[in-house]
């Protein structure tokens, strides 16, 4: 047991001997010895002294104190007058000569334990506050992304850490997303690395709170100790959020103080934030994932399954809109159709699986070298189709003429000899007197691509 510093400040020369002898032997204590109030006082704001016995006749020197520290005072004159002084200068309890070394060791154990309980029920007064904050929060939005942030903020607020988020994991599947931090209030969902972090994995694994005092010993940061050391996180605790007996999510917290780690208390607190959280957090993070696969249905339902680009059906969606605001405002609108030369024949030579292949490298170029307005969509089999919004013809010729030369300069990684690959390019422009709808457009584009392709391929052809 680590022993308690007691300071003491004494100028009578018998007491201070009997005190002196009193610590000498003590397994208890340690005593700090002070020459001044001033000193005296000066050290008693610190957290390192755990009690002051002071000499009676000295005790009005520290009657105005502010910090909590308990006084025990030693009378070692009149007990009458002594015992007064002790209760006007809000002495905790006093002890007078000849004292029994008992009867010192009893009041002095029991100031440090009434201060130590004391400090216990106001710490946790202040958790409860906490607590109390957080149940309201819960119930103050309806929108589980802002009730997420909110979450970290408070807990950040009133715990110093550098870190502060919510991971949504599935341990089954080994995902985990970070869906809340309090560094960014709008956070989308971003994709962890379970090998990076050891104690996430710990925590799921063993279904129980890890806490890494020292990242710089403890034997599960041994992987990751390296790329943590120049961070400078000394701390981490990690708080599983449990619901119905599932892990659904971890309270993730990181402390970088070299002299801080976290407390009993605040483990105790964060264990029962997360278990007051865990039904709403389970509504909030099945909400997410709806909202995320939402998001993938609506992708996949205006893509093309093969190639990752647009399909038609929401090239047509598209090409209405534009096209109906060009008529309104008299604005220029064009239209590319692109398609493979001699694409049976890397079918033929290569098989299907290399032709699939070259379709969708093909159609990641078509897409990096498209303009952010463009709308490139497959159209069919080795065809292809960009509709240019506010783009005239002579735009839409440079647009064909750099996406052709690109795919002729590429060299495709699907392609073992090293073939290249050229491309024939239709293109059409609204306005033309012969262009009415948008049908007519892809119409008109599909008819140029019939021209490049009759006039040698590896070309462009304009509609008219």
């Amino acid at each position: 047991m680590k022993k308690k510093t007691i300071a003491v400040f004494i100028r009578n020369k018998s007491a201070a001997e009997s005190i002196g002898s009193f610590f000498k032997g003590s397994k208890l204590f340690r005593p700090q010895y002070y020459s001044s109030a001033e000193s005296l006082l000066k050290s008693a704001d610190g957290k390192d002294i755990s009690a002051i016995l002071i000499e009676d006749s000295l005790i009005q020197l520290i009657r105005d104190r502010t910090s909590d520290v308990p006084v025990l005072s030693l009378i070692t004159g009149s007990r009458e007058q002594g015992i007064e002084n002790a209760i006007a200068c809000k002495a905790d309890l006093y002890v007078y000569r000849p004292f029994l070394e008992k009867d010192l060791i009893c009041k002095l154990q029991t100031l440090i334990q009434n201060r130590e309980s004391a400090e216990d029920m106001k710490q946790e007064l202040h958790n409860l506050r906490i607590i109390i904050e957080i149940a309201r929060l819960i119930s103050s939005t309806l929108d589980p992304q802002e009730l997420l942030f909110r979450m970290v903020s408070k807990i950040a607020e009133v715990i110093p850490v550098s870190r502060c988020s919510i991971i949504r994991t599935d341990w089954l599947s080994r995902n985990a997303h970070v869906v809340a931090s309090f560094e960014v209030p709008n956070i989308q969902a971003i994709r962890l690395n379970l090998k990076k972090y050891p104690e996430v994995v710990e925590a799921l694994q063993k279904k129980k709170p890890v806490f890494i005092k020292d990242t710089g010993t403890d034997p599960i940061m041994k992987s990751v100790r390296e790329s943590l050391a120049p961070l400078g996180i000394r701390s981490i605790l990690v708080m599983p959020i449990f619901f119905k007996e599932k892990i659904i999510g971890t309270l993730f917290l990181r402390t970088s103080r070299k002299n801080h780690a976290f407390s009993e208390s605040e483990i105790k607190l964060l264990k029962t934030i997360s278990e007051l959280s865990s039904n709403i957090l389970h509504n909030a993070f099945l909400y997410t994932q709806v909202e995320d696969e939402k998001t993938r249905l609506e992708q996949l339902s205006i893509t093309d399954f093969l190639t990752g680009i647009y399909n038609i059906r929401y090239f047509y969606h598209r090409l209405v809109e534009e096209f109906g605001r060009s008529e309104r405002y008299s604005l220029p609108i064009s239209c590319l159709m692109l398609d493979i030369d001699y694409f049976k024949r890397i079918n033929d030579t290569y098989g299907h699986k290399t032709g699939d292949a070259v379709l969708k490298e093909f159609s990641a170029l078509l897409k990096r070298f498209s303009r952010q307005s463009d709308v490139p969509a497959r159209y069919g089999g080795e065809e292809f189709i960009v509709m240019l919004p506010h783009t005239s013809l002579d735009g839409a010729i440079a647009e064909a003429e750099r996406l052709r030369l690109a795919i002729k300069q590429h060299k495709f990684k699907s392609l073992k000899n090293k073939d290249r690959i050229t491309i024939s390019i239709g293109i059409s422009t609204f306005p033309n007197h012969k262009i009415k709808t948008h049908d007519n457009l892809i119409s008109a584009a599909d008819d140029a691509l019939y021209q490049a392709k009759n006039s040698g391929r590896d070309r462009y052809s304009v509609f008219g």
